[in-house]
């Protein structure tokens, strides 16, 4: 949006100013904006500053438009500015949308391109540290194979900072008392199996086993734009709802089997105290309920904060 908020110091021209951000609010500096007359003949050319501001000054009255490019996201440029004199314009829409670049020669075999995708998301980790690589931020990702939805989910299970968090998670149960195992060393060795018992085969059936079979992928896809409520409905729909091999959204089955299926594997080692059916169907919601806030967390906040790479030329 835009409008006139002030008059400019010199009452025979106007002036156009504006902050670049990107779509989550956060400032983009080194920004290269462009202003181009209707007439094609002025052009002005400024980088936004630390804080991603530009302005231009000193503009005689007439129709122009502001441009603005920046690495890694896509263009942007506003609509026909009219300034009359002594108008002071302020741009406040000026958002620039992340833009993943691929480069796809003739020839590539998708399972290539989905190769080098997920070597990409691999890498990715909140604050750098914590694996976060089920999470798609490439806009048009090709399907994964069944080879590379193993890859992944090995890669998940044998990070060292997720077999620290099962670690966690066991000292957390041992504190607790849960499940029925014995306290002391043995315990804890115990309550660590089943916390890593659990993780494996949830991963490995809900995000490599179903997913092979019912041809679906397993990760979840950042959207990023849109309204907070069309955000929010995506996030929570997620655990129930995925994209097909063919890109197609169908009932996520591989999700919902592999949370209910972990749930009934884990009878086999926890305690007699901690077994049945009605404990089975307990997890699997519980399971379920902490996928659903950790897809909102993921739209909303580590998106924000996790470190990715991006295909480049």
């Amino acid at each position: 949006m835009w409008g006139q908020v002030a008059p400019s110091p010199n009452p025979a021209t106007a002036q156009i100013t504006g902050t670049v951000t990107d779509t989550s609010g956060d400032v983009v500096s080194g920004a290269t904006v462009v202003l181009r007359h209707s007439s094609g003949k002025d052009v002005i050319k400024l980088v936004s500053d630390d804080n991603g501001f530009f302005d231009f000054t000193q503009l005689h009255p007439g129709t122009y438009r502001v441009a603005v490019s920046a690495p890694d996201f896509a263009d942007w440029t506003s609509a026909d500015l009219v300034l009359s004199p002594g108008q002071y314009m302020l741009i406040s829409d000026c958002k620039l949308r992340v833009q993943v670049t691929t480069t796809i020669n003739v020839g590539d075999r998708p399972d290539e391109i989905a190769t080098e995708q997920l070597q990409v998301e691999e890498k990715q980790r909140v604050f750098g540290v914590i694996p976060n690589f089920y999470v798609v931020y490439d806009p048009d990702p090709a399907p994964l194979t069944t080879r590379l939805k193993f890859r992944l989910a090995m890669k998940t299970s044998t990070d060292i900072v997720s077999i620290l968090g099962i670690g966690a998670l066991a000292g957390i149960n041992q504190a607790g008392n849960t499940p029925d195992y014995r306290q002391g060393l043995k315990g804890y060795g115990e309550r660590f199996g089943a916390a890593a018992g659990d993780g494996f085969s949830d991963i490995m059936i809900g995000g490599a086993i179903l997913p092979s079979i019912l041809r679906q992928d397993p990760r979840y896809y950042y959207r990023g734009t849109g309204t907070n409520r069309s955000r929010i409905l995506h996030a929570i729909t997620s655990p129930f709802v995925c994209k097909g091999d063919n890109g197609k959204s169908q009932p996520n089955y591989s999700s919902m089997g592999g949370d209910l299926s972990s749930s009934a594997l884990s009878n086999l080692y926890y305690p007699p105290s901690n077994r049945g059916a009605g404990l089975v169907f307990q997890n699997f919601f519980v399971m379920t309920g902490e996928r659903t806030l950790s897809s909102l967390v993921q739209e909303f906040v580590i998106g924000r904060i996790t470190a990715r790479q991006r295909l480049r030329n």
